[in-house]
């Protein structure tokens, strides 16, 4: 039978290579071929807090794989993780061909926080082609990175590079399943987990037109040796394979297209990856060690969990004065309770609609004749922080950015169909330039805390054309500038702008990666939770808020969105770390530290739903009892505490009623919880006595 759902599930992975990018049918697909062998029926048994510290015997397998596949892998006993192909000779079959340098390992911190870096320097001894790989390594999260750059040092035109792998290896899990997750479709059940047995037969992951609208870049391998979980960054079209062989997992990460030679002094980029090694037979604590890595090491120090206050959305036809007034006139108590004032889109020129206009970086006159300065300070008067909406890479015809960027050759991706997603080409350095100081004099002018950067369309597309129009038909390679200028981008913004929080958003969550990580996050994960012109939401809204903070905080420590519903259950499903609905701060301050899904309900409305969120000593759980639950009980079995510890465990309705219990009894046996209002989320808080 597996045999049988192997070649079915491989059968559907070709459909989908073949499918139109961007397409509903491809996502479809996507997901039939890996619901083919996987289940969202998933439990995970209860893990204590022992268990899941990040051991000594973790950290040195970590340090030796690292090693030997990476920092010291030369072909003598080894070959590297990555590979490559120069003038069709691969890199792991002919290592001879290159010579290796290797750079003493960096202080923990020097590069990258938290970790130690090296840089190896590989020479081709037949051409100009010299690739640096920054490698890191994170010990105390069992976690190693790398990324491997390529540059032509000679003075013709290189070989072509093509296979340009980031990670081909083996994974030493063993015998194992996969644990992996929806994208961002702007669906109902967006981020939702998978877990699948791992094909003998190459199971294929990838973009949808440039952006993970079927399936996240990251990937929980638990096998019977040991668990990775493996991430990917690269914020376009990125690919990946798994497959099952004898003493692992084989895995493939890369650009999905790239076939190009490179002219002298041109350099190219593979993805980030990143591998956290586990031991044990509990995904969770994969997961955790993972979130905890990013939320220590990858976060830009200003990430944190964020309230925010709505001011205006894209539909707002609100003039400066009135605005103004609406600000003056918040409540005292929503102020102290929030960080940021939204702005939205629509503050510029437009014609029909918010989408129109974009390009058009100056405020709309007519309604801001002093910019948007006075609106920031007059939210800075009630102690907010101005946030403001963008989308810079697009650019419709006729407006500011269109009619500069036209004048140059190359500076512009024209899209023919829709002259509303034109597309400044990042791509070409003096592009960026301009773009990245235009915006960043804008966030200036009107003085932005929180830059909030969108993303509506599908680059796969505009960036396949650029290469035939402007790059002699090398293929990726408008992709691969595109991408790695987009991080110099928001690195400039960043770094000229100190404090700066950016909001990664495109159309919702499908740019959701390691590098998007490094710089962002995402405060608008799903699309589907818009309303309409009149402020009008999906019937299920709330049980999709709830199935989207369950999946994608398996992944994400920090992420956000609302649900315009009113009600006390409305503002407990909008209990996430980065949420548009004030209150609940002294349980939302546990939702970026561990993770343990305790019941699945996925969006039915007759099934509870249920998470913890905290450390061994202190946290809470989040019990949705909804619409059509039959049983006003729920025993709730926690994970992470100490088993001889004893914890005082209160309902936050009800915090005089205190109760003190043992964390091997909160773990075993459970605490039995009556939920009598229906429907409704209790909130079940504990503390370390």
């Amino acid at each position: 039978m597996r045999t049988v759902l192997s070649l079915i599930q491989a059968f559907l992975y070709l459909i989908s290579s073949f499918s139109v990018v961007d397409s509903n049918f491809k996502e479809r697909v996507d997901w039939a071929a890996i619901g083919v062998t996987s289940t969202t029926n998933i439990s995970f048994p209860a893990i204590d807090a022992d268990a899941m510290r990040v051991s000594d015997s973790e950290r040195k397998q970590c340090r030796e794989w690292f090693d030997r596949n990476i920092r010291f892998a030369d072909g003598t006993h080894t070959v590297p993780a990555y590979d490559f192909t120069v003038g069709k000779r691969s890199l792991r079959k002919h290592t001879n061909e290159w010579s290796f340098d290797v750079s003493p390992e960096s202080d923990v911190g020097a590069v990258r926080r938290g970790g130690k870096t090296t840089y190896i320097t590989l020479t081709h001894k037949n051409s100009g082609i010299v690739a640096t790989v920054e490698a890191t390594i994170y010990e105390m999260y069992a976690t190693c990175e790398w990324t491997v750059f390529l540059q032509n040092n000679g003075a013709e035109t290189s070989p072509v590079v093509s296979s340009f792998y980031a990670v081909d290896c083996t994974l030493p899990t063993g015998h194992s399943e996969l644990y992996t997750s929806k994208g961002s479709g702007a669906d109902a059940n967006d981020f939702e987990l998978h877990r699948s047995f791992v094909n003998w037969i190459p199971m294929r992951f990838n973009a949808n037109g440039g952006r993970s609208e079927s399936t996240l870049p990251y990937f929980n391998v638990l096998g019977k040796k040991c668990g990775v979980v493996m991430a990917v960054g690269w914020t376009g079209q990125w690919y990946t394979s798994m497959s099952q062989i004898l003493g692992g997992v084989a895995v493939r990460a890369k650009q999905e297209t790239f076939r190009a030679s490179l002219e002298p002094r041109e350099s190219v980029r593979s993805p980030l990856v990143s591998l956290t090694f586990y031991s044990g037979c509990n995904a969770l604590k994969g997961f955790n060690t993972f979130r905890s890595w990013e939320s220590n090491c990858v976060y830009t120090e200003s990430a944190t969990e964020i309230t925010t206050v709505g001011l205006c959305n894209e539909f707002s036809k609100e003039t400066a004065d009135e605005l103004i007034r609406s600000i003056r006139a918040i409540p005292e108590e929503l102020c102290k309770n929030a960080n940021y004032l939204w702005m939205d889109a629509g503050w510029y020129k437009y014609t029909e609609g918010w989408y129109d206009g974009v390009g058009n970086w100056t405020p709309n006159p007519e309604r801001f004749p002093d910019g948007l300065a006075p609106i920031s300070d007059a939210a800075a008067e009630r102690g907010l922080k101005f946030l403001l909406w963008y989308e810079p890479e697009r650019c419709c015809a006729g407006t500011e950015v269109y009619n500069e960027a036209i004048k140059h050759d190359g500076w512009l991706m024209q899209n023919e169909k829709d002259q509303n997603v034109n597309m400044v080409n990042l791509a070409n350095d003096d592009a960026c330039a301009f773009l990245g100081d235009l915006i960043a004099n804008s966030i200036r002018a009107n003085k932005v805390g929180l830059y909030r950067q969108d993303f509506n369309f599908t680059p796969l597309p505009l960036w396949e054309k650029s290469d035939k129009e402007h790059y002699g038909g090398r293929k990726g390679i408008t992709e691969n500038h595109y991408v790695t200028n987009l991080y110099r981008y928001l690195d400039r913004l960043l770094e000229i702008n100190p404090g700066l929080v950016i909001d990664n958003c495109a159309s919702g969550g499908k740019r959701l990666d390691l590098e998007m990580s490094r710089r962002s996050i995402p405060l608008w994960r799903n699309d589907y939770n818009c309303g309409n012109e009149k402020g009008e939401v999906k019937p299920d809204i709330l049980e999709a808020t709830q199935v989207n903070t369950y999946g994608l905080s398996f992944w994400l420590p920090l992420h956000g969105t609302c649900a315009y519903v009113d009600g006390e259950y409305a503002d407990r499903t909008n209990i996430i770390p980065c949420t548009q609905r004030p209150g609940y701060i002294d349980v939302r301050e546990y939702l970026d530290d561990q993770y343990f899904p305790l019941t699945y309900g996925g969006l039915k409305e007759n099934r509870f739903l249920a998470m913890q969120f905290g450390s061994a000593d202190e946290g809470a759980a989040l019990i949705y009892k909804r619409e059509k639950v039959k049983t006003d009980v729920y025993t709730i079995r926690f994970s992470g505490l100490h088993p001889d510890t004893l914890y005082t465990v209160w309902d936050y309705d009800n915090a005089e009623a205190k109760t003190t219990y043992s964390g091997a009894k909160l773990m075993g046996e459970g605490l039995t919880v009556v939920i009598s209002d229906t429907p409704k989320c209790a909130i079940i808080q504990y503390k370390s006595k």
